[in-house]
């Protein structure tokens, strides 16, 4: 129930930093767990949260394209582009 739980709850989170120690209050709420042991992960959590975020909106922007692109949306000419040096 635990993975199950912190799967659905993984599902809605927004790419938000510390979002994940709000989403484990939820799952600890909901097995059982007592949430004074939030406290323990905290300290280790900011390295962890760098990471999850970092890869969360990455999987935002990739499944985006993907989608995208299916659809026929996507402007080819814009999307390989590449930057002019003077715009940078």
């Amino acid at each position: 129930t635990v993975i199950g739980t912190a799967t659905i709850a993984s599902i809605g989170t927004a790419g938000v930093p510390s979002v994940g120690l709000i989403t484990l209050t939820m799952v600890f709420n909901s097995v059982g767990l007592p949430i004074e042991a939030i406290a323990l992960i905290m300290g280790i959590d900011r390295i962890l949260d760098m990471t999850r975020t970092a890869v969360n909106i990455t999987g935002d922007a990739i499944c985006t394209t993907v989608i995208a692109n299916s659809n026929k949306q996507v402007d080819k000419d814009t999307f390989y582009k590449k930057f002019e040096k003077d715009a940078i």
